[in-house]
């Protein structure tokens, strides 16, 4: 009766460190693993001889690529600062100065819904010994967005004629990179695989499809800013291109 109970515990045992619970880690599936006697409890335990990292049998490397796009839209800041003996005589001029900017800005085709206002402050003008309040300075910016590059300088040209007396930009960015973003992944992808076939010709393997693909995000086209020189009519704007990239970390299996 003694035996026949040590051998159903035994085998509990053995079917509890396969199971573990549904995690791997926690026990070894029965049939594997090197015996390492009972603990207090009686119940046998297991140290496992597996690979207990989950990481897929094959060659992982990283590829990049990326494509070009050339910028179709550019922002601006428009901005105005006015002094006053009181805070609200500069709130009141430099708001007057923000509207005529905003009527300019409409008047050379800038939408109502790409123009928006940045930030309104205000701040007291001390006297040379601190101790004493001599006036206030108030300003406002607002941000346009024009979506035809080549008119970008007519837009400047009205804005300083309004009044604008703080300018800065272009901000010149892609509307829409997706095309160039998917040819970007998939010059990515060949980068990887080229990387993958020279590693398994010199480790004598033979390297089969995909198993896992990662997706590292993409380098978008980075905002520029150019410091605008205001006033010259017409002043031209040259886009360029940017550079749109992609990094995909891929695992290939091997035979």
């Amino acid at each position: 009766m003694k035996i026949s109970t040590l051998a159903l515990v035994a085998a509990f045992a053995v079917v509890a460190a396969g199971c573990g619970g549904g995690n791997q880690s926690s026990g070894t599936p029965v049939g594997q693993g090197t015996p390492l006697g009972k603990n207090a409890a009686g119940e046998l335990s297991y140290q496992s001889t597996g690979d207990s990292t989950g990481a897929l049998p094959g060659i992982t490397v990283m590829g990049t690529g990326s494509a070009k796009a050339v910028p179709d839209v550019s922002d601006w800041s428009f901005g105005v600062q006015a002094d006053a003996k009181t805070a609200s005589a500069a709130l009141k001029e430099a708001s007057q100065a923000t509207s005529r900017i905003l009527d300019a800005l409409r008047g050379a085709g800038v939408a109502k819904g790409d123009l928006r206002t940045e930030q309104v402050s205000l701040y007291p003008q001390m006297s040379n010994d601190g101790r004493d309040v001599v006036g206030y300075t108030a300003s406002s910016s607002v941000q346009a967005t024009v979506h035809e590059v080549a008119e970008a300088g007519s837009v400047v040209d009205a804005a300083v004629a309004a009044g604008a007396n703080q300018v800065s930009g272009p901000m010149l960015r892609v509307a829409d990179s997706q095309a160039q973003y998917r040819e970007a992944v998939n010059a990515a992808l060949d980068d990887a695989r080229a990387r993958a076939e020279a590693i398994a010709a010199k480790a004598g393997v033979k390297l089969g499809a995909p198993v896992a693909i990662i997706e590292n995000g993409g380098g978008f086209p980075v905002p520029v800013y150019d410091r605008a020189v205001a006033g010259a009519a017409e002043m031209p704007i040259e886009p360029g291109t940017r550079e749109i990239s992609a990094s995909l970390t891929v695992t290939f299996a091997i035979s």
